[in-house]
C-alpha cells in the first residue's frame, strides 16, 4: 500500500515540474558576456535599446569592462566597471589601485539607452586583445 501511494505522489509531483514553465511567466533573461583568461565571450553581441547586459568574470584573473570613449555613439553615456566617467579615469584608477577590477564571479551590468556600436576593452588585458563590440539596435 505504501509503495502505491508513494508512486502516485511522485507522478503528480513530477508532472507539476514538467508543466512549471507553462504556468509561471518566463522571467526576464539578462544576456551574459563572460570574461575568460584573455577575451570577452562572445566577442560581438547584439542587443536592443533598453536592455541590460551583464558581464561576468568567469576567470581567476582580475578584469575590467571599459568603454573606448571615442568609439561609442556620440549621445551615449560613458560606461566602465567602477563607475568612472571617462576612459582616462578608468585607466588611471586601474594603474593606481586596480580600480574597476572584477574578481572571479563578480559582475558588471549596463543598460544601453542609445542605439549604435560600442567598443570596449579590459584595461590590464587590452594589449593581449581583450576587446569586444556591442551592437545596440532600436
Amino acid at each position: 500500500m505504501y509503495r502505491r501511494e508513494f508512486g502516485k505522489g511522485l507522478v503528480v509531483g513530477l508532472g507539476g515540474i514538467a508543466f512549471q514553465g507553462c504556468i509561471d511567466p518566463v522571467p526576464e533573461v539578462i544576456p551574459d558576456i563572460r570574461m575568460s583568461a584573455s577575451g570577452f565571450l562572445p566577442y560581438r553581441v547584439e542587443t536592443k535599446v533598453g536592455e541590460t547586459l551583464r558581464f561576468v568574470n568567469t576567470n581567476s584573473r582580475l578584469h575590467t569592462v571599459t568603454a573606448y570613449q571615442d568609439r561609442i555613439p556620440e549621445d551615449a553615456d560613458y560606461f566602465a566597471s567602477g563607475g568612472f566617467e571617462t576612459e582616462k579615469e578608468a585607466r588611471d584608477a586601474w594603474v593606481k589601485r586596480l580600480g574597476g577590477a572584477l574578481g572571479t564571479g563578480e559582475t558588471f551590468e549596463y543598460t544601453f539607452s542609445v542605439a549604435g556600436t560600442y567598443h570596449y576593452f579590459c584595461v590590464p588585458h587590452e594589449i593581449g586583445g581583450m576587446v569586444g563590440i556591442i551592437e545596440v539596435r532600436d
